[in-house]
């Protein structure tokens, strides 16, 4: 059975047929989100079921876009490990501390859940080719993902990017373009090209499904803790299609039954260089100017602005949560501090989630008791030109 019903505009309200093929909404330009027959999907799903299914996001088939089974990509993403950072939680004073682990999914980042959800729509709707504007991560997702739907891939990326991520999009079979300037300048010429030459744009928010695969980090977070939802979750955030995505499950899971009501905080985690959601909750605004001279280590934080950027500053205000930009610096060394006590080789962006922490903690915004989860969105290989070499 089939649960998608249609999709609906975050903005106007707008509904549209679910089964061709829209980037953003036609009435204004925002994005859309699948809505589900909730209804029907807690007649015939019970939670228990799914631990009973094969490991990995399709275990929510019912939740997810893509109706016919052919179309269900997998290269194994999802179902990544939830580890109780015992060390960090001792030298921290946390007696509930939590790492997410998304550095374990295909291509190394979360990246996969989201690209793994689209491609597999996009090819099911007829898409005969795709492209996407990326810092990296993204691209190399969409690169495996296109190659195994036999499709071809176009990606779209600044020219400092590491070479990991170049060289990884090659292989997987992808036609690379490098842009001087930044993510939001590869968005501009990647949506031209796939207008001029018919590809199908997969932009992030600019279409509606990249969106329902990255919010299957909740339904996991929320099983692995027995269908509860954690005190506090601290998120990396560049475009924030994870937070949105999340937000969406929870929301979900409520009307399923399977979760009361009562939400995460997130905590939205910036860099200093490129900080427009952090300075928009700073001065109270509902929307984000775009950040002017971004920059940062971590390429996937360097996001100057994001279309989403209201609905990741309403869901703050909903859940109580907080933005906080961190220094490059204090991203490395939360990285390093997590290898060293937990033994997990993270991006800087993840860094990132521990220096919030440490930052959250001196000003009382965190108790010790509290059940906090970090999320490592991404490997750390991929960044390992960012330490130097050293030897005792």
């Amino acid at each position: 059975m089939h649960y998608l019903r249609e999709l609906e505009c975050v903005n106007c309200d707008s509904t549209y047929d679910p089964n061709k093929l829209w980037n953003t909404c036609p009435n204004c330009g925002m994005p859309l989100l699948a809505r589900y027959d909730l209804e029907a999907v807690r007649a015939h799903v019970e939670k228990e079921q799914l631990s009973t299914r094969p490991q990995n996001i399709w275990r929510f088939r019912e939740l997810l876009p893509v109706q016919d089974q052919r179309y269900m990509i997998s290269l194994g993403e999802g179902c990544t490990p939830l580890i109780f950072a015992k060390n960090l939680s001792s030298r921290l004073g946390f007696q509930q501390l939590y790492i997410k682990d998304e550095g374990k999914n295909p291509t190394g980042s979360f990246k996969a859940r989201g690209l793994a959800v689209a491609v597999g729509r996009a090819w099911e709707l007829g898409a005969l080719q795709l492209s996407i504007p990326s810092a990296g991560n993204a691209a190399g997702a969409l690169s495996a993902y296109a190659a195994v739907a036999g499709l071809p891939a176009f990606a779209y990326m600044p020219s400092d990017v590491p070479r990991s991520f170049i060289i990884e999009c090659q292989v997987l079979g992808a036609k690379v373009r490098l842009i001087e300037g930044l993510i939001s300048d590869c968005g501009k010429i990647s949506r031209e090209e796939a207008h001029r030459y018919g590809r199908f744009d997969l932009s992030t928010l600019r279409e509606p499904y990249r969106v329902e695969g990255k919010k299957t980090m909740g339904y996991e977070l929320v099983e692995q803790f027995g269908w509860t939802v954690p005190d506090v979750i601290i998120y990396p955030t560049g475009g924030g299609t994870g937070i949105i995505g999340m937000w969406k499950a929870f929301q979900e899971m409520e009307q399923l039954g399977w979760i009361d009501r009562k939400r995460p905080r997130f905590v939205v985690v910036q860099s200093e260089g490129c900080a427009p959601i952090v300075k928009a909750f700073q001065e109270a605004k509902n929307s984000a100017e775009p950040w002017s001279d971004a920059h940062t280590i971590a390429d996937g934080l360097r996001v100057p602005s994001t279309i989403g950027d209201f609905m990741i500053l309403e869901i703050l205000q909903q859940c109580k949560g907080i933005a906080v930009m961190v220094s490059d610096q204090e991203m490395l060394e939360g990285a390093e501090l997590i290898g060293k006590l937990q033994g997990l080789f993270v991006s800087p962006e993840s860094g990132a989630t521990l220096a919030a922490l440490q930052k959250m903690k001196k000003i009382g915004w965190l108790t010790p008791e509290e059940k906090i989860v970090l999320f490592n969105t991404g490997s750390g290989y991929k960044y390992s030109h960012l330490w130097k070499q050293s030897s005792y």
